[in-house]
């Protein structure tokens, strides 16, 4: 497959200098030797140059963005999209608390998910969220109640499920009527008129979200043209609705992917709802990986290479542990030296990790020439990298770096073994 440092002919953030890696103007080698490895690496100006991308597209319509936390957490992210004006899509008390912590606005915070607990709900009510996407009748009594308890009037978006296949990995499609998410399409108008009749929730809106990686127009303007449906049918039957949520999911370039650009998809969306007669209604958008994704790569040192009488592995000191979307998803991402050879020795190898899973793998069959000790780079790594990571086989989670410019600035500080059963106690004899 080709490299990713030529796929990404807008993202001149990362690339080669005098033989070496760089990020903006920072070298790799640089970042590992004041750090170590492994290591996540973002950059600030990718970061921002999506994010404008995002809101260049909207192109001064009523279009609300709504960055998805889950996809890159990290404080500093979160501040500099809030520093763009952005709000956020969150789906946890924790998320919340981070978005807070960062500066984020809770007014401009919608909270989905859905397995909210009493305690979630009471705090995103306190704080003053934009409004909470309900995903079952249950869910909404619940909110009901809580905000009773509180003496507040809950504002809610009632998230429907359109049975629309995303025509992604099937880990993250969330639209089919098997998924665990939302309101199916043919209850909604039900549920809807309950919601009304319930007197400490607002009704704010209506949410779709149909998964994850979407490189297509066509599954988004199916589930926006059910959407459609829905909102004249609700709306017919007296329950105003203020907004239209369609959730994130646009794809990023790993590989050869060719996902529509954020102006691509808000013009179809606005086309159909401009057809509807519903181009005037506020439109919230939840992009996530495509905004992060490939902004960041995670950098690796080779420990050991070794042949069998199959195969060639590199063992590198990042694992499934630190990126754990190959053994998840199998997904592909570019692995790309630091400092490249000439070639004269390379080969094919596994790129893996010491953990104890054969599923340990970052990359299989990869043209690369090495030696022990050289620095891999692990592109598009942004997104749901550093956010899924754990501490399997007993690992510090990496460090996180951001890089701006010239300027390097550690925003996550790299685990110590200790503090990883820091809270645990040996029980008494």
């Amino acid at each position: 497959m080709p490299s990713s440092l030529h796929m990404l002919p807008g993202a001149p953030w990362i690339a080669h200098h005098d033989g070496s890696l760089r990020v903006e103007q920072v070298p790799l080698q640089h970042l590992a030797d004041t750090h170590g490895t492994p290591l996540y690496v973002y950059s600030r100006g990718a970061i921002e140059a999506a994010a404008r991308a995002w809101s260049d597209a909207a192109g001064g319509r009523d279009v609300a963005l709504r960055y998805a936390v889950k996809a890159n957490s990290n404080l500093a992210v979160l501040s500099v999209l809030a520093e763009l004006g952005w709000g956020f899509d969150i789906v946890s008390g924790g998320e919340l608390a981070r978005v807070l912590a960062a500066g984020g606005d809770p007014a401009k915070t919608v909270f989905s998910g859905v397995g909210k607990t009493d305690a979630e709900i009471a705090a995103a009510l306190r704080a003053g969220v934009q409004c909470l996407n309900v995903e079952s009748d249950s869910e909404l009594r619940r909110i009901d109640r809580v905000a009773a308890q509180l003496g507040v009037c809950a504002p809610v978006s009632l998230r429907i499920n359109p049975d629309v296949d995303a025509r992604t990995h099937p880990y993250i499609s969330t639209g089919l009527r098997s998924n665990k998410f939302g309101i199916p399409q043919a209850l909604a108008r039900r549920v809807y008129t309950e919601c009304a009749q319930l007197h400490h929730l607002r009704v704010v809106g209506i949410a779709c979200h149909i998964g994850s990686q979407i490189t297509e127009l066509g599954p988004y303007l199916d589930a926006l043209d059910r959407v459609i449906d829905l909102v004249r049918d609700i709306e017919h039957h007296g329950v105003t609705l203020a907004h239209i949520d369609l959730g994130g999911g646009l794809g990023i370039r790993y590989a050869d992917e060719t996902p529509p650009r954020p102006a691509d998809l808000l013009g179809a969306l606005f086309a159909r709802l401009d057809g509807a007669g519903l181009g005037q209604r506020p439109l919230l958008l939840e992009p996530g990986r495509s905004v992060v994704g490939n902004a960041g790569l995670l950098l690796t040192e080779v420990v050991t290479l070794k042949s069998t009488l199959e195969r060639h592995f590199a063992v590198v000191d990042a694992a499934m542990n630190d990126l754990m979307r190959p053994a998840l998803y199998e997904a592909w991402q570019d692995i790309v030296a630091v400092r490249p050879r000439d070639g004269a020795q390379a080969r094919h190898y596994d790129v893996v990790g010491a953990v104890c899973e054969s599923g340990d793998w970052l990359g299989r069959e990869r043209l690369l020439d090495l030696r022990e000790g050289d620095l891999l780079a692990v592109l598009s790594a942004g997104a749901y990298g550093m956010a899924m990571a754990s501490n399997y086989n007993t690992r510090p989670r990496a460090a996180e770096v951001l890089v701006d410019g010239d300027r390097a600035h550690l925003i996550r500080e790299r685990e110590a073994v200790a503090a990883l059963f820091a809270g645990e106690h040996i029980a008494p004899r």
